[in-house]
């Protein structure tokens, strides 16, 4: 089935994960693809939580693959993507798309800034579309917000984002009784 059946059936995020874990249904393991779903900008831990509840794994060791994955980009995004952005707009490379990321900056700036540290943590904490670890240190990194700083927020929004899609995926007593 392709990537488009699997959305019609079941929704953007959802048919984004059952198509992403079909591609490893040779055998891979279902821990790793909970890892590289989490890694990954759109899905990442919403949509790992989601795939380790398909393959039924322990809520524990899904829910540490899980924040661990969603983590590892954070820094490289905060410390590498302004250096990075000027390189490729400077040899014309995806210019619109990068021009479109920051134009979101922008427009959502006066958001983030308003309730500074607060603001960053719920846009990363609140697991929706758009939301999350790569959206989050990516504001973080254009309004140059401080790595020392951002860091531990994006952090902890991650582990509150990667709690509540626990809560959805396992249930809430799964969080309590791990």
């Amino acid at each position: 089935m392709g990537l488009s059946e699997f959305i019609a059936q079941n929704g953007f995020s959802d048919g984004l994960v059952y198509w992403f874990t079909s591609l490893f249904a040779d055998g891979t393991a279902k821990e790793l693809i909970v890892f590289l779903t989490s890694l990954l900008p759109v899905l990442e831990c919403r949509g790992a939580m989601v795939a380790a509840k398909l393959f039924e794994l322990p809520f524990l060791s899904s829910f540490l693959i899980s924040y661990i994955g969603n983590m590892i980009p954070v820094p490289f995004i905060l410390l590498l993507i302004r250096q990075i952005f000027a390189f490729m707009k400077k040899h014309n490379i995806l210019t619109k798309f990068i021009e479109k990321l920051e134009g979101k900056t922008e427009k959502n700036k006066d958001k983030i800034l308003r309730y500074k540290q607060w603001g960053l943590l719920l846009f990363v904490a609140i697991p929706l579309p758009g939301t999350g670890a790569w959206t989050g240190s990516l504001f973080a990194a254009l309004l140059h917000i401080d790595f020392k700083k951002a860091l531990p927020i994006v952090a902890l929004g991650v582990f509150i984002a990667d709690a509540i899609m626990a809560a959805v995926t396992y249930g809430l007593g799964a969080i309590f009784n791990f």
